[in-house]
């Protein structure tokens, strides 16, 4: 089945199914397909959040607590004990869910009225929210672990992230792309690692032979995925899944000295896309906010992000952190696409148990995780639990309009 799926790669790509694909390198040419898939609409100033009523079935939403033997130096950068996830510094009950590939999924949250609330998003180990395109960004969710029995809503592919499969040797599912876009992740070393619609159809829930399927609720027509059933696609695909070296981050319970006082971080991408991470001393995690109309002069408003596979839960973060790269046009608007510079050294803020800190981000090679250090030059410990990575442009404006509330204002490059 793999085989004949492989033949038909190249003129069904961008056709509106969920199924597994199988792909082989294409050598020195580009991808033949029809005209790019459809982006989402831009939301008009009426479009408020209101989620949607139906829902599927929900989990118990999980929970980052370190055990009480937390040792003082804590986990990391490296040398982690096995029982230790590299990407949360938290012990797991099993080492075999360790002993595999992180996964990760491509999850977009516009328009606001039909997508919200997303999939899942609440497991994810890491997740980065950078600029697509057209003023708004999609989130880069990486799960390892635990797995999600259901993410989403499913979205196209950008740039960045063959960068971030390559940073976390991770299994990769998403709905499709730009076919300059599709062309570069398709003719990687890691093509069997990617899992897309294809050319079929499914209804939810996904299984191992439908890793993606459509779930249709109120008149919309979502592709979600399950992180096991990705997964084994993968593996039926050829992916060796096995523990990969995910050394790079360094966790501690005790904040580190000389931070100052972060209880807010608001980040601007545009009029329609900006968000709110606000600092819960009840819970020592930060919650998050998201834009709830398109501000045209007259200010934001929020509505809290919630988890729809999580009984509705705000979305939270044990650590939040700015990281600010050089953006770049491949191709210029109305048709943006967008270059982000994952690789290298440069200037990020992290958040933490209330505190902000300016510390430096460093990329050393293709294959190496995202690692923080201090002005001092030594790891910066982020708490353990889960991390949301707002990606900006280098030149962004930072501010702090209030003692304890910092704001980035996005800019290119």
């Amino acid at each position: 089945m793999h085989k004949r799926l492989s033949s038909l790669l190249l003129v069904s790509l961008l056709l509106s199914a969920c199924t597994l694909f199988s792909p082989r390198p294409v050598e020195n040419q580009s991808l033949v397909s029809p005209a790019p898939p459809s982006e989402t609409p831009i939301p008009s100033p009426t479009d408020t959040l209101v989620p949607p009523t139906t829902t599927v079935t929900q989990t118990p939403r999980p929970t980052f607590t370190p055990t009480p033997e937390y040792p003082p130096q804590g986990y990391g950068p490296k040398n982690f004990p096995p029982d230790i996830n590299p990407l949360t510094g938290l012990s797991v009950a099993d080492t075999d869910t360790l002993d595999r590939r992180p996964v990760a999924i491509k999850v977009n949250i516009v328009p606001r009225t039909s997508t919200r609330p997303p999939w899942g998003l609440s497991k994810a180990n890491i997740v980065y929210d950078y600029y697509q395109n057209d003023g708004y960004t999609r989130f880069h969710a990486i799960f390892l672990g635990d797995e999600a029995t259901q993410v989403g809503p499913i979205r196209s592919a950008r740039f960045p992230d063959d960068s971030l499969i390559r940073m976390y040797k991770s299994i990769f599912a998403y709905g499709s792309a730009d076919r300059t876009i599709n062309s570069r992740l398709l003719n990687s070393e890691y093509f069997n690692r990617l899992v897309l619609e294809g050319g079929g159809t499914a209804l939810c829930p996904p299984t191992e032979d439908e890793p993606l399927c459509r779930y249709d609720p109120n008149g919309y027509d979502f592709l979600l995925g399950g992180t096991e059933e990705i997964r084994a696609a993968a593996v039926s695909n050829g992916t060796i899944d096995t523990r990969q070296n995910l050394d790079g981050m360094h966790f501690q319970l005790d904040p580190p000295q000389g931070g100052i006082t972060g209880n807010q971080a608001t980040i601007r991408y545009s009029g329609d896309d900006y968000t709110r991470w606000e600092y819960d001393p009840d819970t020592g995690l930060y919650m998050r906010f998201q834009d709830n109309v398109l501000d045209t002069g007259q200010g934001e408003e929020y509505a809290p992000l919630t988890d729809r596979e999580y009984n509705d839960e705000q979305i939270s973060a044990a650590n939040v952190v700015v990281m600010l790269t050089p953006h770049s046009y491949f191709r210029q608007p109305p048709s943006e696409i967008v270059e982000i510079l994952l690789f290298g050294t440069g200037k990020a803020y992290a958040f933490r148990d209330g505190q902000a800190y300016e510390v430096n981000w460093s990329i050393p090679t293709q294959d190496s995780v995202l690692t923080l250090t201090l002005p001092d030059g030594s790891p910066f410990p982020f708490k353990p639990g889960n991390t949301w990575i707002q990606v900006v442009g280098q030149s962004s404006v930072v501010t702090q309009p209030e003692v304890a509330d910092w704001r980035f204002e996005f800019k290119f490059p």
